[in-house]
């Protein structure tokens, strides 16, 4: 069996989540938690590591039966072909996330340079670095075929 991507509606990762597992299908949202600030209060908040993003396990002819889930928009397409992410990708990520968070830190960064991240969710990943604003970073994980925003540390 293979793990797909699959893109859901905006705001909908865990409930969709949620359903392919009352279907049976087995699947994977990577869940962080943040510290959210309001004017009079902070919360700690679960949310997506990737937005719209949710993993699943299925064989190949059962690709369709993903579809009876609500909120589901279509899969992830890499040069014509479903996306496919290994069971090691799969396990590293669930382990990286275990760990804890941690801020990565990246200098002199150009639009189209190859870097290894040495810190966070993503570490020893390949990334191609695809815009720079700010202390926001947009990244395309190699490995996993996916755009990630980090947060840069200034010195």
């Amino acid at each position: 069996m293979n793990w797909y991507v699959i893109y859901t509606k905006p705001r909908n990762e865990k409930k969709v989540a949620d359903r392919l597992t009352q279907l049976g299908i087995t699947n994977y949202c990577p869940m962080v938690q943040e510290i959210k600030q309001w004017s009079d209060r902070k919360k700690k908040v679960e949310r997506p590591l990737f937005s719209s993003y949710v993993f699943v396990c299925l064989p190949e002819h059962q690709r369709d039966l993903v579809f009876q889930v609500s909120g589901i928009v279509r899969y992830l397409f890499w040069l014509g072909k479903p996306a496919v992410i290994s069971e090691q990708e799969i396990a590293s990520l669930r382990s990286r996330l275990s760990e804890g968070y941690q801020k990565v830190t990246l200098e002199y960064l150009a639009r189209g340079s190859e870097i290894t991240l040495d810190s966070g969710y993503f570490k020893g990943q390949r990334a191609v670095v695809d815009e720079v604003r700010g202390h926001h970073v947009r990244v395309c994980l190699l490995a996993l075929g996916l755009y990630v925003v980090i947060e840069r540390e200034v010195s």
